[in-house]
């Protein structure tokens, strides 16, 4: 396991920033220690509650970009949907977070290879209109991003040993 490790200071300053800077004091803690990017060789050196936060940092980035049209095109449906999230945030205490999650993975099924197939810049843009079902899930993920992130940096701020180590 690859020892992921933040400075107290970086973490306390990253707390008066607020919710998003303390989650991502630790996403990035866990990128510089994978080495920048999380790969399937990688994964591995990490434990389920650092990878799941890896997830969250994706979900997240890609559904306010550009919603989940944009992050099954982009490649991250199966990471997202085939990995245990969506049950981890249900543990996490997130359960409504964790059914939009299981409702987005029905959806990715249903239109995966027409979604992520090659396209155009015009070809990707008319997705959005192709599969309006994804409309519902991007309001609700966009309606309640700043509740599951507070939600999420409380679990971390509790559980903090499973994410990093902080030294001073």
């Amino acid at each position: 396991m690859k020892e992921v490790v933040i400075k107290d200071a970086v973490l306390q300053q990253a707390a008066e920033e607020g919710m998003d800077a303390f989650v991502g004091a630790f996403t990035q803690a866990m990128h510089d220690a994978i080495g920048g990017e999380l790969t399937a060789e990688n994964m591995g050196e990490l434990n389920t509650d650092q990878v799941t936060l890896l997830a969250w940092e994706t979900l997240r980035e890609e559904v306010m970009d550009g919603g989940f049209v944009q992050l099954i095109y982009n490649g991250y449906g199966p990471f997202i949907f085939q990995n245990p999230l969506a049950k981890v945030m249900k543990l996490w205490g997130l359960p409504e977070l964790s059914k939009l999650i299981y409702a987005g993975c029905k959806l990715w099924s249903k239109h995966q290879a027409e979604i992520e197939r090659e396209c155009s810049d015009e070809e990707f843009m008319a997705l959005f209109e192709r599969f309006p079902d994804f409309d519902e899930l991007d309001d609700c993920f966009v309606e309640h991003e700043e509740e599951w992130t507070e939600d999420i940096a409380h679990y971390i701020d509790d559980h903090i040993e499973n994410f990093a180590r902080i030294e001073p």
